[in-house]
């Protein structure tokens, strides 16, 4: 990859639960956390706001068998992360099995050089792999940059399907099953 954050990166599954994907995950609570509040109050969040909330942000679900999660890595380095993405398995309210996307985040240095759609590309396969044809995701309406992302890979709007305090925006998109089925 050329641009902002260049150089090369594994894409892979990891462990949710390790050190250097809590920090990833902190990092991603944080920045999505001060975006609300300086849209809301015009200041980031408080170091108490994010102690009260990060722990609140269930992301147990992000592993075997109920999920997964992807991260991207630098080669030379398994605890120098600049990306993720979760996944989990569920079912509709008509009981299909759906996928949905969480906790997509790239770090801010590491924007512009095409690793959320790498990110977004992998998940992607893996529902695939998984025999789902649905991905859906819920988003906040300011986060334009991520709603952007979808868009451009062929999610659309769709009802609403949760009712989380931070959902304000529904995606999904159908996939293809993996080549040859």
């Amino acid at each position: 990859m050329t641009g902002a954050g260049a150089g090369p990166w594994v894409i892979e599954l990891a462990d949710v639960g390790t050190e250097a994907c809590e920090a990833l995950l902190r990092d991603y609570y944080v920045d999505v956390s001060d975006r609300w509040y300086r849209l809301r109050h015009g200041r980031d969040s408080t170091p108490e706001e994010v102690e009260h909330g990060f722990p609140r942000m269930r992301s147990d679900d992000l592993a075997p068998p109920t999920g997964e999660f992807v991260v991207a890595r630098r080669p030379d380095d398994p605890a120098a992360l600049g990306g993720c993405v979760g996944l989990r398995r569920l079912r509709d309210d008509g009981g299909r099995r759906v996928a949905e996307l969480r906790r997509m985040y790239v770090r801010p240095e590491h924007r512009g050089a095409g690793l959320a759609t790498a990110l977004l590309l992998c998940a992607e396969e893996i529902v695939r792999v998984w025999g789902v044809s649905t991905v859906r995701l819920d988003t906040r309406l300011d986060l334009v940059e991520a709603r952007a992302l979808y868009l451009r890979h062929g999610y659309v709007e769709v009802p609403a399907f949760s009712d989380g305090p931070y959902a304000e925006v529904w995606y999904a998109k159908d996939l293809a099953p993996p080549d040859g089925e």
